[in-house]
């Protein structure tokens, strides 16, 4: 069985886009895109034996592709998500349940837990009154009356 030019842009197409797995720039996908676009128009009669088009037609579908998924690729990682673990305490509403002293640790609860805690602006707060958190400093919450 000979290997037609299809079959060859199919391939090349996959390994590209095996290649990306490996490697997620965004780079590989697009030139895996443009040698599948190929592939489906080598099949064509009027293409089947025009090599230099059929490049030529790669180049412009992995140009297309590139500019596409670059485009996707910024979005997708420039949105970076929630706050996990303690950081996505940060906001919340907590209530003081050992007073926290002037430039001392007092102690807050957040949801179901209770948390070390220290006041921003360096002011007592006194047990019961409502807090919001305002950072994470190691093991700490920075807290400031709400």
């Amino acid at each position: 069985m000979e290997l037609l030019a299809w079959h060859a842009w199919m391939i090349l197409g996959i390994l590209f886009i095996i290649i990306e797995i490996f490697d997620p720039a965004f780079f590989f996908v697009s030139l895996g895109i443009g040698a599948i676009v190929t592939g489906l128009f080598a099949l064509l009669p009027s293409m089947k034996d025009n090599i230099l088009l059929q490049i030529f037609l790669f180049a412009i579908f992995s140009f297309i592709a590139f500019l596409f998924a670059r485009k996707m690729g910024k979005k997708i990682l420039a949105n970076p998500g929630q706050e996990t673990n303690v950081y996505a305490l940060k906001g919340k509403f907590a209530f003081v349940t050992t007073k926290i002293h002037t430039d001392d640790k007092g102690r807050v609860k957040v949801g179901g837990e209770e948390w070390v805690a220290i006041s921003e602006d360096n002011l007592p707060i006194d047990i019961g009154e409502k807090v919001v958190v305002m950072g994470i400093d190691g093991n700490k919450l920075i807290v400031k009356k709400a």
